[in-house]
């Protein structure tokens, strides 16, 4: 039983390595404003690209009906159009074979009844989300070809946040099968899962987090102040929450949605110093459980400071890509961290 809870594990954490990569060229699909350049939804028969000059042309014709062309870039070539074309395709093209990925092995592990007792319905969950995914994806795409330039902010933000939430359930479950090799049946449930509560709440402000950078992305927020720590000259810049209802302003004022997401992020610090505080006086002899938290605070520190240079290079390409996949680093740390205190700490 060994081995095919080691090979399900394995499975498990190729999907988050797969589903990672998804969220890295989403980002760079955004950031070279390319979402939009594939204006039809084709499940099976869209992994086929272009494959001459002809069905290059007729991608491009379709491409030139909607706003983004017509407002933006109507001096564009067929040439300049395959640049975008490639991180559309590349990135959907990845979601479907994250869909193989989770289908082939799950179907060859329930055949051969190999799945653990208890987690079939979890692993059906896996590939439900992941379908729904999908939908969610075109669902953000139709948001921009008829009458925005550009996808909405709010189903961006949506469909991040459910893959992170896929990503984020497949590494748990590794995690499980992980400790089913060595349960420690002597520490009771409820006490361990009381210990967890506040790195608990640790984790959904990180997750809050993401989404913040998702509706960053979404409105070009990162633009509206390029500078750290003050924004332009000040800290806490003029014009917050000026949109009616004032609630608006967090999610479609681009002040506002810069400003939320740098305060949320000494937010974070503030909880990561408390959590270090708790740990060290509470179970400073675990070595692993303080090993973990060192991980999770050397990550935070190193996403912060993508952040900044996120925002100090005017959005640059590469620099912002580090600080996305660095958010999904810190998001399974942060995972890691609450397992070990929640379920494997004696």
């Amino acid at each position: 039983m060994q081995k095919q809870i080691l090979a399900q594990q394995v499975w498990l954490w190729t999907i988050c390595f797969f589903i990672g990569l998804m969220v890295l060229v989403g980002g760079a699909t955004r950031l070279t404003n390319s979402g939009l350049s594939i204006t039809e939804w084709k499940p099976i028969m869209g992994a086929i690209p272009p494959l001459n000059a002809q069905d290059w042309l007729v991608a491009f014709e379709k491409y030139k009906l909607i706003p983004e062309y017509l407002f933006e870039h109507a001096d564009m070539t067929v040439e300049t159009f395959k640049s975008i074309f490639w991180w559309e395709w590349s990135h959907r093209f990845l979601g479907r074979f994250v869909g193989v990925l989770w289908f082939v092995p799950f179907a060859y592990f329930l055949v051969r009844k190999q799945i653990v007792k208890g987690y079939v319905w979890k692993y059906l969950v896996l590939g439900l989300l992941g379908g729904a995914q999908g939908v969610l994806g075109w669902y953000m795409v139709m948001s921009g070809l008829v009458e925005r330039v550009d996808v909405s902010q709010y189903r961006l933000a949506a469909h991040l946040g459910l893959a992170i939430f896929l990503l984020a359930l497949s590494f748990w479950y590794a995690l499980e099968l992980g400790t089913l090799k060595a349960w420690k049946a002597d520490v009771p449930a409820m006490a361990k899962r009381r210990r967890g509560i506040f790195a608990w709440v640790f984790l959904a402000v990180i997750f809050l987090q993401i989404l913040l950078g998702a509706l960053v992305a979404g409105t070009d927020a990162g633009m509206a102040y390029n500078t750290w720590p003050l924004m332009g000259d000040l800290f806490v810049p003029d014009g917050l929450y000026d949109l009616m209802p004032a609630w608006l302003s967090a999610f479609e004022d681009v002040t506002t949605i810069q400003f939320n997401h740098r305060m949320l992020a000494y937010f974070i610090v503030v909880l990561v110093a408390i959590q270090a505080v708790f740990i060290y006086r509470n179970e400073a002899s675990n070595k692993i459980l303080k090993l973990s938290l060192v991980w999770v605070k050397l990550a935070i520190l190193v996403q912060i400071g993508l952040g900044i240079m996120t925002l100090l290079t005017f959005v640059q390409l590469h620099t912002a890509l580090s600080h996305q996949i660095g958010a999904v680093i810190l998001l399974m740390l942060a995972i890691n961290h609450i397992y070990k205190i929640a379920y494997e700490y004696k």
